[in-house]
């Protein structure tokens, strides 16, 4: 399989889908928000760019939840083995294309993962820890929802969390094997990544993206709901429930979205320190 991963706005679509074109492949996305329907221009999903010259790129993963739903990271693992494996049984080859490293660490590293429901007085319990506490408890129980990746509370809360849900329940564990991956990784300069996601934040906002979070919001999905997205979906929320100006909400709005695309690349960064080896290219 081939991965083409980067921050956002760097240009991986178009990347993978001349890859595509050239390879016969299919496109698996590997962005968590993508996966609603309806959320198209928030999400950035460009449906457009997977046609070329008449030619239509397969793509798989996207427009297959209902916005207000809370899609995981269990249920991605799932979609994508059933995509990747019918993919691969057509001869054909994966390329796997997003922006959301847990997502692509979990399918090409082979992440154990348990279904198991949220528990929010649980985790306010536990964040009053340390991480020195959390790791004690955690390496106290018999079994770690992720062995080999335990490395931040947020995480370590949640494998408590699915190791005390399974003492008293019975758990759905998924176990993907590893997959032998390419990785190709999209770079821009700090300067024109800042400057393409105003640019294209702008366009968003002209385009229709304040109109589609209101058809949203009509449509009975619940503020909150919303809000949980993140980025546009939060800051436009906030700005048509009058909590913020216009302003204020393009303002924050893009300082969130370069703080986003920081929190990639330190993701990526923390990829290639565990041995995973990215090519980089650069899109100017």
């Amino acid at each position: 399989m081939i991965c083409i991963l980067g921050p956002t706005a760097s240009g991986k679509t178009k990347y993978a889908v001349r890859l595509a074109l050239e390879t016969g492949g299919e496109i698996i996305s590997a962005d968590s928000r993508q996966v609603y329907r309806g959320m198209d221009i928030g999400t950035g999903k460009d449906l457009s760019e997977y046609t070329v010259n008449g030619v239509k790129v397969p793509y798989h993963l996207i427009d297959i939840a209902d916005a207000g739903e809370k899609y995981n990271l269990f249920q991605f693992q799932k979609d994508f083995e059933r995509v990747y494996n019918d993919i691969r049984s057509r001869g054909r080859l994966p390329i796997l294309c997003g922006g959301t490293g847990l997502y692509i660490d979990a399918v090409t590293r082979g992440y154990s993962l348990a279904e198991v429901p949220e528990n929010p007085e649980l985790r306010a319990e536990l964040e009053k820890l340390s991480m020195e506490e959390l790791s004690g408890r955690l390496e106290g129980m018999k079994k770690m929802h992720n062995k080999s990746d335990i490395d931040s509370k947020k995480r370590v809360i949640r494998a408590l969390e699915i190791e005390i849900y399974r003492q008293d329940s019975p758990v759905e564990y998924v176990q993907t094997a590893p997959i032998n991956t390419r990785f190709i990784g999209i770079s821009v300069c700090r300067e024109e990544r800042l400057a393409r996601i105003d640019k294209r934040l702008r366009e968003r906002l002209e385009g229709g993206m304040i109109e589609e979070v209101r058809r949203l919001l009509d449509s009975g999905i619940s503020p909150d709901d919303l809000i949980y997205y993140g980025l546009e979906y939060k800051f436009v929320t906030l700005f048509l429930m009058g909590k913020l100006t216009y302003e204020q909400m393009e303002r924050q709005l893009a300082v969130a979205i370069h703080q986003f695309a920081k929190r990639q690349m330190t993701w990526f960064r923390g990829m290639e320190r565990k041995g995973v080896k990215i090519e980089w290219v650069e899109n100017r």
